[in-house]
């Protein structure tokens, strides 16, 4: 095998190219991933899209009438 030589800095710009390649794509598969899960869950039922304070303030509703 033959051996090369390569700055360090030519290597350090290698690396972060391929530190935002690897953050991007993680970021493509588990984020957007979640997401999109999640977006369809709600459109399948809202309920479950609102917050604790929004549940809260109809359970309290319901139980005053």
């Amino acid at each position: 095998m033959k051996q090369i030589t390569v700055s360090q800095e030519k290597l350090n710009e290698v690396l972060k190219d391929m530190e935002n390649l690897i953050t991007h794509v993680s970021s493509l598969f588990d984020q957007d991933e979640i997401v999109k899960k999640r977006i369809l869950d709600i459109q399948k039922n809202p309920t479950i899209g609102k917050s604790e304070s929004e549940l809260d303030s109809y359970l309290k509703k319901r139980l005053k009438n």
